[in-house]
């Protein structure tokens, strides 16, 4: 492999094309401004080195990058490129990830606007994410041991996992199929409407109108706090620990609960069975 060490780039597709090669401790940055670095390439190690220019991997195959930083002006790192590695990296450009697959994140630092969308086959493990926008459209992805903050994510998306996660996002996972929520936390306003297939299991939800709108909806043994008019219309088997503020108009199923202070079942069409557990 070709190696470049502790050299600087700056101008217009600097490694444009290139194949089999080494970039370690390398700075992309200066006056030239250039754009695509690495674009139309294939079997690059990155490690130890600094991005601060745009459109740096696209359209690329087999990529592995460590230890490296991304900056705000890194915008959109990653388009139409598969078989992606990534560890202990920093990426802080807007739409970092796009159009992309096979791709493994560990251990790495995500503060990017859109991050994620239309992506397939992605694994992200030990991170953090601040995301407006995150994961539109995109499908097959596994969550653990993620810690986000965000507006608007995990939409449209399909056959995905989290686990051990603390999610702080609003209108989360709405319109999304074929979803498993395995003890994470999950806080934000109007959680997964529309969603179809989605199980939350030994999961703590925390905001307000949650879980309205869905077909083939599944809780089993889950927390919900300040978790007012619940279930509108949905279709639901729920079986909850402690005390809901309201449920209302749940089409069908049941819905066990310790306690809640009010019960609205005020639609004709709302056929679902309340269950109060005895103590």
């Amino acid at each position: 492999m070709k190696e470049y060490f502790e050299e600087r780039f700056d101008e217009e597709r600097a490694l444009y094309g290139s194949n089999n090669i080494q970039v370690i401790k390398c700075s992309f940055d200066g006056p030239a401004d250039g754009e695509s670095a690495m674009k139309e390439s294939n079997n690059i190690f990155v490690s130890n080195s600094y991005f601060n220019l745009r459109y740096p991997f696209w359209h690329d195959e087999n990529v592995k990058i460590i230890d490296c930083e991304m900056t705000d002006k890194c915008r959109a790192a990653l388009w139409y490129s598969n078989n992606i590695d990534i560890e202990n990296t920093k990426m802080h450009g807007i739409k970092a990830l796009r159009e992309s697959g096979n791709i493994q994140i560990k251990n790495s630092d995500i503060v990017s606007p859109e991050f994620g969308w239309f992506i397939h086959d992605f694994i992200i493990k030990d991170s953090r994410i601040d995301s407006e926008y995150c994961m539109m459209k995109s499908n097959k992805l596994r969550f653990e041991n993620i810690k986000m903050s965000g507006k608007y994510s995990f939409q449209y998306i399909e056959d995905c996992v989290f686990e051990n996660c603390d999610l702080d996002t609003k209108d989360a996972f709405w319109h999304a199929k074929n979803v498993y929520v395995k003890d994470c936390k999950v806080k934000g306003e109007y959680l997964a409407w529309y969603c179809e297939n989605v199980t939350f299991e030994n999961c703590t939800i925390i905001g307000t109108q949650p879980l309205c709108y869905c077909k083939n909806l599944k809780l089993i043994n889950c927390k919900m706090i300040d978790t007012d008019l619940s279930f509108e219309k949905s279709e639901v088997e729920a079986d909850l620990i402690g005390e809901i503020i309201s449920i209302k108009n749940p089409k069908s199923g049941y819905i066990k609960v310790d306690s809640v202070n009010d019960i609205i079942m005020d639609d004709e069409n709302a056929k679902a069975e309340i269950i109060i557990n005895k103590i």
